[in-house]
């Protein structure tokens, strides 16, 4: 078992869509970024390519790359669990914590989890999803960005036979 850990930030903004864990949130801002900006698929993606010693997100989709302009993270994640499976890998859980004073994001907590498990072929047992404001506090508290941070496991395909 190899243990990844992620994280990513990115600014609200107006004039974006915010897009979390593949979900679309309504919302005032977005998040500011070459990609769609989702800052917890981003988190996600460094968390499984740690795991595995692949680099991170910035290694492999640079943001200088026009094919990456305001791309669906979730395509871009489909790429990092070739990138596992090619090594040998799966992923066996996630777990999750998005860090945002604004908007509140209990409501599409199960979206967000069903939308990762789509893409990883997970069950929902295995990936959760957490949301926390800062009290106020910092960038986040005043509400000029949101933050996330993603630990994983993964492992050698099991071998039958």
């Amino acid at each position: 078992m190899r243990i990844g850990f992620g994280y990513d930030v990115h600014k609200l903004t107006e004039g974006r869509r915010l897009v979390l864990g593949g979900v679309e949130i309504p919302s005032e801002k977005g998040l500011l970024g070459h990609s769609d900006a989702d800052v917890l698929i981003h988190a996600v993606m460094d968390a499984l390519l740690g795991a595995a010693g692949l680099g991170d997100i910035g290694l492999h989709f640079p943001d200088n790359k026009m094919e990456y302009k305001d791309i669906d993270s979730r395509k871009l994640l489909e790429i990092v669990i070739k990138l596992l499976q090619k090594k040998g890998y799966v992923c066996n859980n996630l777990d999750c914590t998005i860090v945002a004073q604004y908007p509140k994001l209990a409501p599409f907590r199960e979206e967000m989890r069903e939308s990762i498990c789509n893409v990883l072929g997970m069950q929902i047992d295995s990936v959760n999803i957490k949301a926390t404001t800062t009290e106020g506090l910092g960038f986040v508290g005043r509400e000029e960005g949101i933050a996330a941070y993603v630990v994983c496991t993964i492992d050698e395909y099991p071998i039958f036979g």
